[in-house]
């Protein structure tokens, strides 16, 4: 999405590293070191109150970035970026970015774009996390994955989609079977396998589809042809 001066701007100060499970990329409250562009693989960002009670809040896959604290000029994250599936990144020093949106008022343009974007996710987030089933909100959040991770299976312990959901682990292994049992899904201990992403869309009762939505409205649709971002079946941008 970047114009070819912003992307010479970018290019000779980022470093490509990979993304291992479960690396934190930065902690809450404290400063942000580098800004990731996610190229593949799954950052959760996860929020949590003073008494460590811990939700996943947002997630970036290949679409987006992390960092967005730095963007928006503060120096310590709002919250906690984790590594949930494994992939790579291209990475900038928190420093060199904000040298390159100072001197590039289109760069900033661009990525302060994604911020809103972030901050549309975040927002329906909320709203599924006090209006949702468990199992809805289930629903949004294997679609939300699916959409970035590119592939049918799904590398997810339950303690990964109990921190996801807020909820415990029991609370987790039901809604699975309540997915499962509609044929939607397969899940085994480490793994779900997407059998029907139209029966998650219809199970996750419109608390997926708005993040989708703003994004496609900023950006168009992503440019890899094997994306699965994508809206409900029965919205579209005409």
């Amino acid at each position: 999405m970047l114009s070819e001066p912003d992307r010479d701007l970018l290019r000779r100060l980022l470093e490509a590293v990979p993304l291992e499970v479960r690396r934190v990329l930065h902690k809450a409250g404290e400063p942000v070191p580098h800004v990731y562009f996610v190229e593949s693989g799954l950052v959760s960002l996860v929020g949590a109150n003073k008494d460590n009670r811990r939700i996943e809040i947002g997630m970036v896959g290949f679409e987006g970035l992390t960092g967005l604290d730095v963007l928006l000029g503060a120096d310590r994250a709002s919250h906690e970026a984790l590594v949930q599936s494994q992939g790579s990144a291209l990475r900038i020093s928190s420093a060199a970015l904000r040298a390159a949106l100072a001197a590039s008022p289109t760069l900033q343009e661009t990525l302060l774009r994604f911020a809103h974007v972030a901050m549309v996710q975040s927002h329906q987030t909320a709203i599924a996390a006090g209006c949702g089933k468990i199992d809805e909100r289930l629903a949004r959040g294997l679609l939300m994955w699916h959409d970035r991770i590119r592939d049918d299976d799904l590398s997810a312990t339950h303690e990964f989609l109990a921190l996801l959901l807020g909820v415990r682990r029991q609370g987790v292994t039901v809604a699975l079977h309540e997915l499962e049992g509609n044929g939607w899904i397969r899940s085994t201990r480490k793994m779900v396998r997407i059998l029907d992403r139209a029966g998650l869309q219809g199970k996750a009762d419109g608390f997926y589809g708005v993040a989708e939505e703003a994004y496609l409205l900023t950006f168009g649709p992503p440019l890899s042809p094997d994306a699965a971002f994508a809206l409900p079946a029965d919205r579209d941008l005409a």
